[in-house]
């Protein structure tokens, strides 16, 4: 893994922000050409990444999937990353963020005849949920409930619900990942989370 200019970038910001990121002290190794660092990378970032693609696929083996083409991209573009314009994490979600958009615009069809009514018979038993859309996302009790309301959300709102709520990113954080307004990433949430409700509530789970 090579790429002159990112390694400088990378590297001079590494020695100036060891405390405030600390991946860019590996990010720089990685870029050097030490094999462990990228190893350690891998292994630091993989719960984070495989949360967010569970969230989006609803299977631990699409996640699976998801999580090695996230890291592989990674592996091929982390000459690209520019400690300058942000840390190594909010860089990791957004690249996170638009192959998981991808894929739900290439499954989209598939996901189409994939309905809520079809998930009942399979989530009855998730009867347990906290009082509120955002609390549920933290509790497993109504996990499978949880996922497959999510799969309805439209991609932007979900997005947003996880990157906040899974996630627990900062607002600033989540409009650098999406590239949208502060104040569109409130709007989202708002949106998502009472949307989440209503689907709930539909089935009769207290929200």
């Amino acid at each position: 893994m090579t790429g002159e200019f990112g390694w400088k970038n990378v590297s001079a910001a590494a020695s100036a922000n060891k405390v405030t990121d600390p991946d860019l002290q590996l990010v720089s190794q990685c870029l050097s050409g030490v094999e462990s660092a990228w190893e350690e990378l891998v292994r630091i970032h993989t719960r984070r990444v495989f949360a967010v693609c569970y969230r989006f696929t609803g299977t631990s083996e699409g996640a699976q999937d998801l999580t090695q083409e996230v890291f592989l991209r990674i592996f091929r573009t982390l000459r690209t990353y520019r400690a300058g314009e942000g840390s190594f994490v909010v860089w990791l979600n957004r690249l996170t963020r638009n192959l998981l958009i991808d894929h739900y615009r290439r499954s989209r069809q598939d996901r189409s005849t994939d309905s809520l009514e079809d998930k009942l018979p399979r989530i009855e038993e998730a009867t347990s949920a906290s009082s509120r859309a955002d609390g549920l996302l933290a509790g497993r009790e109504a996990s499978e409930l949880l996922q497959a309301a999510l799969q309805k959300l439209s991609p932007e709102l979900r997005e947003t619900v996880i990157l906040r709520d899974v996630e627990e990113m900062e607002y600033k954080e989540i409009a650098e990942v999406l590239d949208v307004p502060e104040g569109t990433v409130k709007s989202r949430l708002n949106r998502g989370r009472a949307e989440l409700a209503r689907l709930l509530k539909r089935y009769k789970v207290a929200v």
